[in-house]
């Protein structure tokens, strides 16, 4: 629901709102929405209440996990997407936009944090990807320059501001990419980098109905807590646990039907691939269960996660289904076509599960700065006795 109001702005007001509208792709309603949407965020961080901790969100998307670190208390300090409509879009709802090319950011000049927290490219290591990219002969994982080597950025950044932890989330194809070598190459760096690690596969389907496996690695400062700490994914699915139907919409545009000549092509290559006995081919996603991952390329035919459609043809998701199917608010502003939109949300996070895992990290480092806080005062009160 919202409300439509008129406001008049002056005519250097208006020209600086116009250039910031050309400048970043965005519509000038979206572009004066933000600003106020702005204005209230600094309101809030300003006000009384105290947020728990700070964070950074790097290769930030459209802020899925800036949501999830929002609502476990914290308080986004800098941000880092370099796509212009991710951009628009982060902007659109956040009220800032991200900082750009993260190889060109300097360590030094982003905030101190307790928290960095990073989706960095998963194009190199998912399936998907290295399928495509072996057809064509180009290179995966670290070998690819463009997008494998950013894992290192985060490194560089973790060095330099030596954050209380941090969280990184990935395809599960991360840990068996290049047999192994790419996950021990993470591990080693992080490592070496006096940070103890643990990770789990998770599936997105224990918060909503899609069946997406990701894997999480969250760290936590050596230098600061020493080894001893046995942090756990203490997972636990919402329930009742929600099927598809939870998330459709109730009117849907025609536009969204699949065309007789796609849905005759799609039939076609199911049937091809079964008789070769591949398991390709579009999906139909049952109205009481989970669908298929939703993926980046969900914008080229939508094959797989069909709605089915009494009398008609299937249908592909709308926009603001996939948004729902990944956890975003309803409220989250869509700024974008609909290929952009396809494209960012098959890209994103489930954000219940990374508010989940958020929650998990800031009550271990709770407990690690209460151990590190008495471990002082018994060291001060020790001297005073020395004295």
């Amino acid at each position: 629901m919202s409300k439509q109001v008129h406001v008049r702005l002056d005519d250097a007001l208006y020209s600086r709102v116009l250039e910031y509208s050309n400048e970043s792709g965005a519509s000038f309603q979206d572009a004066v929405v933000a600003s106020l949407r702005q204005l209230v965020n600094r309101e809030t961080r300003n006000d009384n209440r105290q947020k728990e901790f700070t964070f950074i969100d790097l290769f930030a998307g459209i802020g899925g996990m800036r949501i999830a670190f929002q609502n476990a208390g914290g308080e986004c300090v800098y941000s880092n997407e370099w796509n212009k409509y991710s951009q628009q879009t982060y902007f659109a709802n956040f009220g800032e936009e991200p900082d750009g090319d993260i190889t060109k950011i300097e360590a030094s000049s982003i905030p101190d944090h307790d928290i960095l927290v990073a989706g960095f490219p998963c194009q190199p290591f998912s399936i998907a990807g290295v399928s495509k990219k072996n057809s064509l002969g180009r290179k995966t994982g670290f070998e690819d320059k463009t997008q494998g080597t950013l894992f290192f950025d985060v490194c560089r950044i973790l060095k330099a501001k030596r954050p209380k932890a941090f969280m990184l989330e990935n395809v599960k194809n991360l840990c068996s990419h290049d047999h192994g070598h790419t996950f021990q190459v993470i591990r080693e760096s992080l490592d070496e980098l006096d940070y103890e690690i643990f990770y789990q596969i998770i599936d997105g389907q224990n918060f909503v109905p899609q069946h997406r496996e990701r894997i999480i690695i969250v760290g936590f400062d050596r230098k600061r807590y020493g080894k001893n700490i046995d942090f756990r994914f203490d997972i636990r699915p919402v329930s009742p646990k929600p099927v598809v139907k939870d998330i459709l919409e109730k009117s849907v545009s025609d536009r969204y039907t699949l065309s007789d000549k796609l849905w005759e092509y799609l039939q076609k290559y199911a049937a091809k691939h079964k008789a070769a006995g591949n398991g390709f081919g579009y999906g139909i996603a049952s109205p009481d269960g989970v669908t298929r991952t939703l993926s980046a390329r969900y914008y080229k035919d939508g094959s797989e996660i069909l709605i089915a459609q009494k009398g008609r043809n299937p249908r592909r998701l709308t926009p603001r289904e996939c948004a729902r199917l990944q956890g975003f608010p309803d409220e989250f502003i869509i700024p974008v076509s609909d290929t952009q939109a396809y494209r960012q949300f098959g890209n994103s996070v489930v954000v219940p599960l990374i508010s989940a895992v958020a929650k998990m990290m800031v009550r271990e480092i709770r407990t690690l700065d209460g151990r590190c806080k008495e471990a002082v005062i018994e060291e001060d009160t020790d001297g005073a006795r020395s004295r």
